[in-house]
């Protein structure tokens, strides 16, 4: 892959497009890449699988046992230092393990925890001390790790947090008092990463041991899914943390808690997307062995627009997925002990717009995927034994996990603005071009994917540049109006990564070869192209009016009508469903 640590900046897809070679893509893993997809995979298919039901129980002793095997294959260690007793990977080798792990239920809860939010803190933010006392137990499964910043008045406004945090006067230890709510791993972790104001005022973060006085747990919560996984509180009274325990500096604890989950919401996103291939592929094998009015589920018509409509949405999960875990890799890659808080904040946060997408898009495909999945199971769905039930359970906390989608769906869109405020980019002359282009469209790019993923950035365009100039600074507290901002730019990211992928696909290995990912690209394009065409219309009929309403639906209108060239779209989905029956899983 071509280095794009200097060309491909954050959020800059909603600017102007990519070239096919500058993407990662799944079919670009290395063999080292493969060898680690397998460890995982089968890891969980020996070991994980055959105890679902004993983690159900919340056998959190199985839990720990089996996150210290993962310790010894490496499991663990993927995103940490060699010098530090990791492996030093990539993160596209990060998102590959997420992804095995992802339908692995309150097991693959407690690892992604450990592994990302409550681990990458002290890799990215640590004292060298912290790093060669922590990190190696971390990387070996003898330290688990839990991440405690919610609090009661706490939630999606991390930052009103109200546990303090007061050094004593010797200055040896910090004394923190206050209580966290819903920390995954509770039960069984060794350190807290716990979020507190120093003097009342100055978020600050720290390292917290168990075995710390004054720590104590709140009862586990009965919670409606991921049930084997460990919910509980994390009380602080008279807490005593050494003063060398504090991580980062004084009084920056949001460089920390929020830059770390950006890559919190990357890892989810790829946990949501292996969950949702397991639901397509339960699925896909119910509907072939039952039968109905003599004939398999699976030759239903019916049937079949729903298993493509559902790998189309898949096949964009996955090709956005793994865009961004690249983008992440050469952002952070070059990063060593010597960077300063504030220079790694800024490699942390440079894509944080994918990332938010990365978990919305994740997660609602799974969402879709189970909910449809279970649908396809009939009454059985319902039935424990079958296992669709619990997928059903615990697919719904994602879309509340590192951020609700709706904060998300609100940051995707502030990022792009705060650069137009700031004046990092010309969003007047952007929308003034999207819309010059608009109007010289014509039928004869019909067949060109390219195209149809142009006209998604120039809806966005001309929609952002009509929402900044009615509404400027203001903006911020339209939320109705950057919510359909967000799904614009959400629709744009999934589309263009799926068509330059396909393309990629193509150019290297021809067009049968690619016959399948073209028409996953094509449905996709098509139903990306109706939604955004709704949500612009919406938009311009609330930003602008009278005449220049009118000019602005009519500019889309025509816009949109050269976008769906495909045709056929009834028979190509039922050859996709088809060629997943043929391979009795998820293919592309």
């Amino acid at each position: 892959m071509e280095d794009t640590r200097t060309r491909i900046k954050g959020s800059q897809f909603l600017l102007k497009g990519a070239e096919p070679e500058h993407i990662f893509t799944p079919e670009d893993f290395t063999d080292e890449h493969r060898m680690i997809e397998k460890t995982a995979r089968q890891f969980i298919e020996k070991e994980a699988e055959p105890f679902r039901e004993d983690i159900e129980k919340q056998d959190f002793e199985k839990i720990t046992t089996l996150l210290k095997k993962a310790g010894e294959l490496g499991l663990l260690a993927h995103s940490i230092p060699e010098s530090y007793g990791g492996l030093g990977l990539d993160k596209i080798s990060k998102g590959i393990v997420g992804e095995a792990i992802g339908h692995s239920s309150g097991y693959g809860v407690a690892h992604s925890n450990h592994t990302c939010i409550a681990t990458l803190p002290i890799t990215y933010f640590g004292t060298e001390e912290q790093k060669e006392k922590y990190l190696p137990k971390m990387a070996s499964g003898e330290y688990i790790g839990a991440y405690c910043l919610t609090e009661p008045n706490a939630g999606s406004d991390a930052l009103a947090a109200q546990t303090t945090a007061v050094l004593n006067e010797e200055g040896t230890q910090y004394i923190l008092n206050g209580t966290k709510i819903y920390i995954t791993n509770a039960v069984f972790s060794d350190t807290f990463i716990v979020y507190a104001k120093v003097d009342g005022e100055k978020f600050t973060a720290f390292i917290v041991e168990k075995d710390f006085p004054g720590l104590s747990l709140g009862p586990e919560e009965n919670k409606m899914g991921i049930k084997g996984s460990s919910t509980r509180s994390v009380i602080f009274e008279d807490c005593l943390v050494p003063a060398e325990n504090l991580l980062g500096e004084v009084g920056k604890g949001h460089v920390i808690a929020l830059n770390v989950l950006n890559l919190g919401r990357f890892n989810l996103g790829s946990a949501c997307m292996g969950a949702s291939k397991h639901g397509l592929k339960k699925a896909i094998q119910f509907i072939q062995e039952r039968k109905q009015f003599k004939q398999r589920i699976a030759d239903f018509a019916a049937t079949k627009e729903k298993i493509a409509r559902l790998a189309v949405r898949l096949y964009a999960a996955e090709s956005l997925q793994y865009r961004t875990a690249h983008l992440l890799e050469e952002a952070l890659r070059t990063l060593d002990g010597r960077a300063d808080l504030k220079t790694v904040g800024n490699a942390m946060s440079e894509y944080a717009t994918e990332c938010a997408i990365c978990k919305v898009y994740g997660s609602e495909t799974l969402h879709v995927t189970v909910d449809e999945a279970l649908q396809l199971h009939g009454g059985a769905g319902f039935i424990q034994e079958y296992g669709m039930e619990q997928m059903y359970r615990d697919s719904r906390i994602n879309r509340i996990f590192e951020g609700t989608n709706e904060i998300n769906r609100l940051l995707i869109p502030t990022h792009f603005f705060r650069k137009a405020m700031k004046g990092e980019l010309d969003l007047e002359s952007a929308a003034r071009d999207a819309a010059k282009c608009m109007g010289e469209e014509n039928s004869g790019e019909k067949d060109d994917m390219l195209h149809s993923v142009e006209t998604l950035r120039h809806l966005f365009l001309l929609s952002a540049g009509q929402a900044f100039k009615r509404f400027g600074k203001e903006l911020m507290h339209e939320q109705e109006t950057l919510m359909m901002l967000a799904d614009l730019a959400i629709l744009l990211y999934g589309a263009e990564s799926a068509v330059l992928r396909t393309l990629k696909e193509k150019e290297q290995k021809g067009e049968e070869q690619a016959a399948l990912k073209i028409a996953l690209s094509q449905t996709l394009l098509e139903e990306s192209l109706w939604e955004a065409e709704r949500l612009s219309r919406k938009l311009v009929l609330e930003l602008a009016e009278g005449e220049r309403a009118d000019q602005l639906q009519k500019l889309i209108i025509q816009s949109c009508s050269c976008c769906h060239p495909f045709g056929q779209e009834i028979k190509r989905n039922r050859l996709i469903a088809e060629k997943l029956y043929e391979a009795n899983r998820y293919i592309s």
